[in-house]
């Protein structure tokens, strides 16, 4: 019966390449470096034609589609300042803002 790996020059005597990582990207609504999980969200949602995505974290998407409608949501398009504006979202941006990249919460649903 063979051996399914030399006694030397097998894959453990070969040294690990470090590959450096690639710089965060920062979230398309709060600013902040993504973490692990980025979230590829459609700031014009799909079904109102959009095509275009933003890297988000979980929370932020959450948030948004709590406090937006699709409608409300295409006429805003890709200019995050408009989705500033609102009250609840700038509240919740200037929370998130000392938060860890991989910070998650439940999000409270809008009563529509």
């Amino acid at each position: 019966m063979a051996r399914k790996h030399a006694k030397r020059g097998g894959w453990m005597d070969e040294p690990e390449a470090e590959e450096e990582a690639p710089p965060p990207v920062p979230c398309w609504l709060c600013g902040r470096p993504t973490g692990t999980t980025i979230v590829w969200h459609h700031p014009v949602p799909k079904s109102r034609g959009g095509r275009d995505v933003v890297p988000m974290h979980g929370i932020c998407q959450q948030t948004l589609i709590a406090n937006f409608t699709n409608s409300e949501l295409q006429r805003a398009g890709l200019d995050v300042d408009v989705l500033l504006t609102h009250p609840p979202i700038r509240k919740f941006v200037d929370w998130v803002a000392n938060k860890d990249p991989d910070f998650t919460a439940s999000v409270t649903r809008k009563g529509r």
